[in-house]
């Protein structure tokens, strides 16, 4: 979660309105505040671009008409916060998102504008290999220079045992950002763009270790407006077998298998779920080592949790992918939850609905 004072988190469940800031950031260096009457941050882990964005803003006069108007999507960008007002004059705000302009339209008379942004992945994606493009050493210098190739200046933090990784060569339009995806792979990690516009290399929590960063309570003085629980076995796989194999350098093939091992799962992988394997190969994957960091990081992705659901709450703009929530419903049952996606809106009383990849039961 996004570092916030305790009276941030205790005012979340008093009735108030909600602190917002739209910043327009122009190629010239301008920052321009927008006047805004609504619109949403979407976060989700599932998605290659994590952090996407609406807004609406009032003045049709922000329509571009040509492309050195203000909101031109040649360039600029949007810095989009969202936090709470203490009644006293202070507030406090915490960002959602930095995002590339990609489209601005409405009606040219009379309004609303809507804009649309995608997060700085978006960057790096577009910007798909013209020519075979080589990368080797290790997970955090090769991601580093997949993203400075498209974004020079860009901030890039590494939260990991740094890997060692075998040579990868991209073919002609390739994606940069699942190479990078590709590489982190190596060390069990994700990399994604942050709240600030930062690229962070990390491994995800783990569930059964990670402790909760927020309280969503039904009751009095809660943040809990509903729940659901459910499970399918759609897609689910209790194992990923991770191979490596690299010609260019001359390493023979390794490979490690992940299994669900925990017994009281329902995909236990010696239990009557039976086997169902999932496969990834890299040629980054140089090591069993790598293999296993690899086929457990798939494996929490591939594997049915204990129990899932979808959390409604008050709004927690401070909250990010991966995050673990306990979770209080109305019968008086726990659960810890992990989140995987959640839509934070821009105006008072919008929903927020939490997605979560994996929960469960709290004693």
């Amino acid at each position: 979660m996004y570092p916030v004072s305790d009276r941030f988190l205790a005012r979340l469940a008093e009735s108030q309105h909600p602190a917002t800031q739209v910043q327009l950031l122009l190629t010239s260096g301008q920052v321009i505040d927008l006047d805004h009457t609504g619109g949403s941050v979407t976060v989700d882990r599932g998605q290659a671009i994590r952090r996407t964005c609406t807004v609406t803003v009032p003045d049709p006069s922000l329509i571009p008409r040509t492309p050195t108007d203000q909101l031109a999507v040649y360039g600029a960008r949007l810095r989009v916060s969202r936090g709470v007002e203490y009644g006293d004059g202070s507030s406090e705000l915490v960002p959602l998102g930095v995002f590339r302009l990609d489209s601005v339209g409405g009606d040219v008379s009379e309004g609303p504008v809507t804009l649309q942004g995608k997060g700085l992945e978006a960057c790096v994606a577009d910007d798909k290999f013209t020519v075979p493009y080589r990368v080797a050493g290790t997970v955090t210098s090769a991601v580093t220079e997949l993203v400075r190739r498209s974004l020079p200046g860009a901030d890039i933090v590494s939260e990991i045992a740094d890997q060692p990784i075998g040579t990868r060569v991209f073919d002609v339009e390739a994606d940069p950002w699942a190479g990078c995806q590709e590489v982190a792979a190596a060390a069990g990690a994700e990399v994604y763009a942050n709240a600030d516009g930062v690229f962070v290399i990390r491994v995800m929590p783990d569930l059964a270790t990670a402790d909760p960063v927020w309280a969503v309570e039904a009751g009095e003085g809660g943040v809990y407006v509903s729940g659901s629980r459910a499970m399918t076995s759609d897609g689910v796989h209790n194992a990923v077998l991770a191979r490596g194999e690299n010609t260019t350098d001359g390493i023979p093939p390794v490979s490690y298998l992940a299994v669900d091992d925990d017994p009281g799962s329902p995909t236990y992988w010696g239990g009557p779920y039976g086997h169902r394997p999932f496969f990834y190969s890299s040629p980054t994957l140089v090591s069993v080592g790598a293999c296993q960091l690899a086929a457990q990081l798939k494996l929490k992705a591939a594997k049915a949790p204990t129990a899932s659901g979808d959390i409604s709450s008050l709004p927690n703009p401070a909250l990010e992918p991966g995050d673990v929530i306990r979770v209080t419903h109305p019968d008086g049952s726990r659960e810890l939850h992990q989140i995987a996606s959640f839509s934070v809106p821009l105006d008072l009383g919008g929903d927020f609905p939490i997605a979560t990849i994996s929960a469960k039961e709290d004693s």
